[in-house]
């Protein structure tokens, strides 16, 4: 089944979804996966990565050219680290976001280039920055969402920005079913943008560990913090904190950020977590919607079923809420 939208027409796929650019989980794989299910796949690039995981990934994720793809960049990075816009430029994506700061000094480089522009945004001085700035397609990110994010919900921020500004608008943040990708489509958004549903799939680069908490864990289970950046020195701006699964490491330091700023012991326990696999201590970026994800399933499997399954709701409930009027006409 296939939508014709202005999102499927504008990224060349056949379903209104697109996977999450999740740092350290969305790589080739599962961009790869999410493009062959009928979506658009994106490879997350962390602050801290090498610019040389877009060369190694890029080819995977487009499988060699044949398939469209996505880069997803922090716009608060980039400033001092310019090599990682150049290698994204090179790999030559469908689609590159740019995000958590002014996509503004990137924009005209990526349209020189032919690539459809990004932004996620919390807030409607965001979206409103964005579209000015010029970007094709404002992702309105609520604070569902899994990872860094604002502290707006999902819906009420969907509302505001579909009224704020005129480009293409996604919406992000708690979209784990079809159910969820009807919601956004039926209130005006032209797609969806999906994470926490693929943590669990195998072509994500979540470890077994980390699969097997995600599929646990219920949609109160996660906490809006900032512990996990502070402990490890990354300077993510302050109004992002990230959405997680709560652990011992969040009950125990959230709200005291400045003692853990002090504390270079906790510091090297989540660096030591993080590398033993402990997650108790390490963190996994997770949204509200983790509840919903209660199987480790292929990505392209998961979003078909998204996409062709919202399809189906939205014409069924179409139908019963104007079947009286139809049957006078």
């Amino acid at each position: 089944m296939k939508f014709r939208t202005s999102l499927t027409e504008r990224l060349g796929v056949s379903l209104p979804i697109i996977g999450a650019p999740m740092a350290g989980v969305a790589h080739g794989a599962l961009a790869r996966a999410v493009t062959e299910g009928g979506g658009l796949g994106m490879i997350g690039v962390g602050s801290t990565d090498r610019a040389e995981l877009i060369a190694r990934e890029a080819p995977v994720a487009s499988d060699s050219g044949r398939l469209p793809f996505g880069i997803g960049l922090m716009a608060w990075a980039l400033h001092d680290r310019p090599e990682l816009l150049e290698r994204t430029l090179e790999a030559r994506p469908t689609l590159v976001s740019v995000s958590f700061g002014s996509p503004g000094p990137y924009v005209a480089a990526l349209h020189d280039a032919g690539i459809v522009v990004a932004s996620q945004v919390q807030d409607v001085a965001g979206a409103v920055a964005a579209a000015d700035a010029g970007v094709d397609i404002v992702v309105a990110q609520g604070t569902d969402a899994g990872g860094h994010t604002g502290t707006v919900g999902t819906l009420p921020l969907l509302q505001l920005v579909l009224d704020a500004v005129d480009a293409l608008v996604v919406a992000a943040g708690g979209i784990a079913t079809a159910r969820g990708v009807a919601a956004v489509l039926a209130a005006g958004a032209a797609g969806a943008w999906v994470g926490t549903c693929l943590l669990a799939c195998p072509e994500a680069t979540t470890t077994a560990g980390a699969r097997a908490k995600v599929l646990a864990a219920g949609e109160t289970d996660t906490v809006l913090t900032r512990v996990f950046d502070v402990a490890q020195g990354i300077a993510w701006p302050e109004v992002f904190a990230g959405r997680a699964l709560r652990n011992r490491f969040s009950d125990t330091w959230h709200g005291r950020e400045g003692d853990l700023a002090a504390d270079p012991v906790a510091g090297r326990q989540l660096a030591e977590a993080r590398k033993t696999g402990d997650y108790d201590t390490a963190y996994i970026y997770a949204g509200q919607a983790v509840g919903l994800v209660r199987q480790s399933r292929p990505a392209a499997e998961v979003v078909r079923e998204l996409g062709e399954g919202a399809a189906l709701l939205l014409s069924e409930r179409l139908a019963e809420l104007l079947g009286d009027e139809r049957q006078r006409h």
